[in-house]
């Protein structure tokens, strides 16, 4: 292992709930061993990303309700192609040379399940942006 790949690994959050068995497929393997720690470690970078997302479209996210801004939400990050490669490269950025090797197997796939998972970690957190719009104020 190179010591990027080291260095990498070592500060990535350790999730205990990101169990890995024998009879998990190999996609559902590389979602918890990788996907699941990087997204992790990246939050407050996507938060970041987002938030900058929803200043370039004018702010019309603060206009909206609750139930608007989940679909917005899900519709930038699935619909907006640029803004979507550009939260994965956040994220492969972080993979190791070695895991870099496996995604590329199944990138496609893994691309959804990357994706979902950021959808539903900044919807998770939607209250963040209302903190952030308050302090735009």
């Amino acid at each position: 292992m190179s010591d990027r790949s080291h260095s990498l690994l070592e500060i990535r959050p350790i999730i205990p709930s990101a169990k890995v068995t024998e009879i998990m497929s190999s996609d559902e393997r590389f979602q918890n061993q990788t996907l699941r720690p990087v997204i992790k470690l990246q939050n407050s970078l996507l938060l970041l990303v987002f938030q900058n997302y929803i200043t370039k479209h004018k702010n019309s996210f603060y206009e909206l309700g609750m139930n608007k801004r989940l679909i917005f939400i899900e519709n930038a990050i699935q619909k907006d192609i640029k803004f979507r490669n550009s939260l994965k490269g956040i994220i492969i950025g972080q993979f190791t040379t070695e895991e870099y090797e496996l995604y590329i197997l199944n990138s496609s796939s893994l691309n959804k399940r990357m994706m979902q998972m950021v959808i539903e970690r900044i919807k998770d957190q939607v209250q963040f942006f209302e903190k952030a719009s308050l302090q735009a104020v």
